[in-house]
């Protein structure tokens, strides 16, 4: 312990059964931690409530409601914060930069975006590929998924059988893995593909049975999967393969390896980088597009690895992350308090 608690609020509340999985874990922990009296977001609090330090989270999220008049309620609201927070000679405001731009979210609420972004003293990165500026700054990797699932039973591996979960996004390119996986079964008539997640639009849902209803081996499960599903399609799975456009921060890389499978991903620093950290038996790249050879000669591959191996994720034990979160959390405050 370095000193008495601080008091930091966070912008999520108490989390619930439908809760972004880093966020619920993330709470567990900065709860458990004898460096934070940890505050899970009021607004009562948030704008006259004692406090040293305020953690933003995806701040857009406080920017919509399920009617016209409740969106401008929020948006006025979080003004009033804004304010708060932008005047105060002693509230630290911490920002955690899961996304790498801000959302295509209108233009008076993405200026309001803008001004959170550029009044926090000190910034969060998940990796040390995401661009920050010269204000102070941390590197707390996203914590793992092992305690998550561990109450979960794990299925069969099932040998050639492919995987690939989370939400189905058009960036996602799950169109492109089906082809991939139709050039690839034609030379390998034994490989399976399981596909697990809730697609983001009737004819994203459309266009994908349309491409994989012909194709042999091929599970379709365009739905959200609760945890138990979930990771029974992913350990089934000998290979989880997340062929995306673009990938920064991604939970379901971090979900596979939690359960001990795994990955092929497109190459980029980021996933350069994770395979230096957890082996790179665990995180076979792609470049380009992805291709049947390259599910073929990563599946070949990952046959090799024993079934008692599992990746190297203590970087991210998330006792670790809650230690390093108050350590940001003094830092920011000190910074602050200096400045003014």
């Amino acid at each position: 312990m370095t000193g008495t608690p601080i008091r930091v609020m966070q912008s999520f509340r108490a989390p619930r059964a439908t809760t972004n999985p880093y966020i619920t874990m993330l709470d567990h922990a900065l709860e458990a931690s004898s460096e934070v009296i940890h505050l899970r977001f009021d607004w009562r609090a948030a704008l006259v409530g004692d406090y040293d330090a305020f953690h933003w989270h995806w701040p857009e999220g406080k920017l919509h409601g399920s009617t016209w008049w409740k969106t401008a309620g929020k948006c006025a609201l979080t003004v009033a914060l804004w304010l708060r927070l932008r005047l105060s000679r002693r509230i630290a405001v911490v920002r955690t930069v899961h996304n790498v731009e801000l959302p295509d979210d209108g233009r008076l609420r993405r200026a309001l975006l803008r001004r959170i972004e550029r009044d926090a003293d000190l910034l969060i990165a998940l990796n040390a590929e995401t661009p920050l500026d010269d204000r102070p700054s941390a590197l707390i990797p996203h914590g793992h998924y092992r305690d998550w699932y561990a109450r979960q039973p794990r299925a069969q591996r099932v040998r050639g059988r492919i995987g690939a979960f989370g939400g189905v996004r058009r960036y996602k390119n799950v169109g492109v893995l089906v082809d991939a996986y139709a050039d690839a079964a034609e030379r390998r008539p034994d490989l399976s593909l399981a596909i697990g997640g809730r697609p983001s639009s009737p004819e994203l849902e459309q266009a994908l049975r349309e491409r994989a209803g012909a194709l042999p081996g091929v599970e379709l499960q365009l739905r959200f999967l609760p945890d138990d599903e979930l990771v029974r399609l992913a350990t089934q799975a000998e290979l989880v393969v997340l062929a995306y456009r673009f990938m920064h921060n991604s939970g379901s890389v971090l979900a596979a390896l939690s359960l001990d499978r795994p990955v092929l991903v497109p190459r980029n620093p980021v996933n350069e980088a994770l395979a230096r950290e957890v082996g790179d038996a665990w995180v076979h790249m792609y470049d380009g597009e992805l291709r049947g050879e390259q599910l073929l000669d990563a599946l070949e591959r990952v046959e090799r690895i024993p079934a008692s191996a599992r990746p190297d994720l203590t970087r991210r034990e998330w006792r670790r992350t809650a230690d390093e979160h108050a350590a940001a959390y003094r830092r920011a405050i000190e910074s602050k308090r200096r400045r003014t």
